[in-house]
């Protein structure tokens, strides 16, 4: 098979590749051709080896036996199997919970293990756990463990249970943008709706996500289904071929209620979830292939290892505080088909504007706890753009109203058609959404970038810094929790590391060690950090410019810290420590620091 162009440019590279990591994540859009780039691999530089590759669900274990069978001898392994690994044949393929004892044996004779959709690969879990302890422990020297994903980024705040923890580092192998342009992708055409009666801020995620129950109660009571309806009867009438289109829900009640609706204006639909057999799921999905079922309604399922590259419109009804599964559910209509030009993407759960377009998605190897509560704000991506320093971007919120009574509520960029007419309705009655929700935005990284370069210099000459300086003991006795923020940051901003690390998994390394070190030198001079459930720049904002929360004590005595590293470092290197000290401070300040501390990488 012919090898598409960044497929090649992979396999040109992994002799190179090989010599710097052993654990690494190959990361390529969905519907880019990872299973091809795997088989490959196997082909060119582990042919006659040992090689074991896993996955967590029997679906994709069908389709990467399909994938590798041909002309390579493959074992799949079932529940039942017991005895060596590796008897007449040279590729085991399972999931991570099957058959133990043979897994157990396999993996320190494999000379290549793959994992394929990695995110889903758990430190702390009961499938990869001891996989990871063994090939850590006992793998060959030269053995090495690859994972193949979209969305290289756990679904946790729990540090125990991080991708770092399993992989040094994430290749990227493919932008989507460029896949677009080389045909391979097809172009995503949003049209977000923001649903003004969906209300999710009375809903506790301190779990990390909107509990289905609740959003399912509050999805019932709005008229997002009604957005979804109306916005797809517009849509499929400008795709390219027959509508196929894939709709995601997040339960039962809320799929069956759209069923409903689909089957009332005369669309054929089907149901599909984790709990439909295997058979039946063949069928519906056959049926969705060819055209003869027009709308998928999925429930926990379709966002891996399943592909209809026909499906040309998506429709988005599971508000989610996961970019990976807005990142995975998304891709899934960007495959190419002929006569295919691109993917409606309907969106009325705001997570268009939550987390922007998925092809600027960006991953962690690591999370940071809490990470979450910043995509409870439903506008947080687009306060994102307003306030880029380089390219700062406005979006406009329709309110044109209906015969319906409802409000058009399209958001559209601003200056991108004629007159800022809504581009849904023809109608110019729209807001900018950044001033009307302006106070529901709070400091976000770019406004604080700012204030710390401009305010600080300002500050540091006009201050007597040896009575300041003197003060710390003082200043964090007293500190308030928002406090103990601004100055953990201050103490990191001197800490953390100027060096330009080469992946992300060695930035994280000296990022780690630097909060080590800070959490070591607060506890050795009898300091604590308490713990908070959400890290607020505002407060970072505050002791350095408006100084309403901050007091003058805590404020001055932090410039007192920043100040001379400010004054003696270049620019670029100020740039590397502010970067690492934000995120290093998220950390320790919704962490806590005690001296009870367990940490992966800090015991106190």
């Amino acid at each position: 098979m012919k090898l598409r162009s960044w497929q090649q440019k992979i396999v040109d590279q992994f002799p190179d590749i090989l010599d710097h990591y052993k654990r690494f994540i190959l990361k390529a859009p969905t519907g880019a051709g990872k299973t091809v780039l795997a088989c490959e691999i196997i082909d060119r530089f582990f042919t006659g080896k040992k090689i074991l590759v896993l996955c967590h669900r029997l679906v994709l274990l069908d389709q990467l036996e399909v994938a590798l069978r041909d002309g390579r001898n493959v074992r799949t392994l079932s529940v039942s199997d017991t005895g060596k690994a590796f008897t007449n044949y040279d590729i085991l393929l399972s999931t991570s919970m099957r058959a133990k004892t043979v897994l157990a044996d396999a993996i320190p004779k494999a000379d290549l293990i793959i994992v394929d959709e990695a995110h889903r690969v758990s430190p702390k879990g009961k499938g990869y756990q001891k996989i990871i302890e063994s090939f850590q422990e006992q793998a060959k020297p030269d053995a090495c463990f690859i994972g193949l994903t979209a969305s290289p980024e756990r679904r946790t705040s729990d540090q125990r249970d991080q991708l770092n923890l399993a992989f040094d580092a994430i290749i990227d192998c493919a932008d989507i943008n460029d896949l677009i342009s080389e045909g391979i992708l097809v172009k995503p055409k949003y049209r977000p709706h923001f649903v003004h009666d969906l209300d999710l801020d009375g809903i506790d995620v301190t779990s990390g996500e909107y509990p289905v129950s609740r959003l399912t109660d509050e999805i019932i009571k709005s008229s997002m289904l009604d957005y979804a309806i109306s916005s797809y009867l517009e849509e499929r009438k400008n795709v390219d071929g027959k509508p196929i289109s894939a709709w995601f829900c997040p339960d039962i009640v809320v799929a069956e209620i759209t069923v409903r609706r689909l089957e009332e204006i005369g669309f054929k639909a089907a149901i599909i979830t984790a709990g439909t057999p295997i058979k039946e799921r063949r069928v519906i999905l056959n049926g969705h292939s060819s055209g003869k079922i027009e709308a998928l309604v999925s429930v926990g399922v379709l966002t891996e290892g399943w592909d209809n590259p026909n499906c040309n419109i998506i429709v988005h009804m599971r508000p989610t505080l996961s970019k990976v599964l807005w990142g995975q559910s998304v891709g899934r209509g960007l495959r190419s088909a002929p006569g295919k030009k691109e993917c409606v993407i309907i969106d009325v759960s705001s997570n268009w504007t939550t987390f922007g377009p998925v092809e600027n998605l960006k991953w962690l190897l690591w999370s940071p706890p809490r990470s979450f509560l910043q995509y409870q704000n439903r506008f947080n991506w687009i306060g994102q753009q307003q306030d880029d320093e380089e390219k700062p971007e406005t979006y406009l919120l329709c309110k044109n109203e209906h015969g319906n009574g409802r409000p058009c509520s399209h958001i559209y960029k601003k200056d991108l058609f004629e007159g800022d007419a809504c581009p849904v309705c023809g109608k110019f009655s729209a807001v900018d959404i950044y001033r009307e929700r302006r106070l529901d935005l709070s400091i976000n990284d770019n406004k604080l970038h700012r204030i710390f370069f401009s305010r600080v210099p300002e500050i540091y000459r006009d201050l007597n810094v040896r009575v300041w300086e003197s003060l710390g003991s003082s200043a964090w006795r007293k500190a308030s929790k928002k406090e103990q923020a601004y100055l953990v940051f201050c103490l990191t901003f001197k800490a953390a590391s100027t060096e330009v690390a080469e992946s992300e998994a060695e930035y994280w390394d000296v990022n780690l060690k630097t909060e080590a070190k800070i959490r070591r030198e607060l506890l050795d001079n009898g300091l604590q950090v308490d713990k908070q459930m959400e890290f607020d720049l505002a407060s970072l904002a505050d002791g350095l410019d408006t100084r309403k929360e901050i007091r003058t004590l805590q404020a001055n005595y932090g410039v007192s810290i920043i100040g001379p590293v400010l004054a003696e470092l270049p620019q670029k290197d100020c740039e590397t420590k502010y970067q690492r000290s934000v995120q290093i401070t998220e950390r320790i300040v919704t962490l806590g620091c005690t001296q009870k501390d367990d940490l992966p990488y800090f015991v106190a």
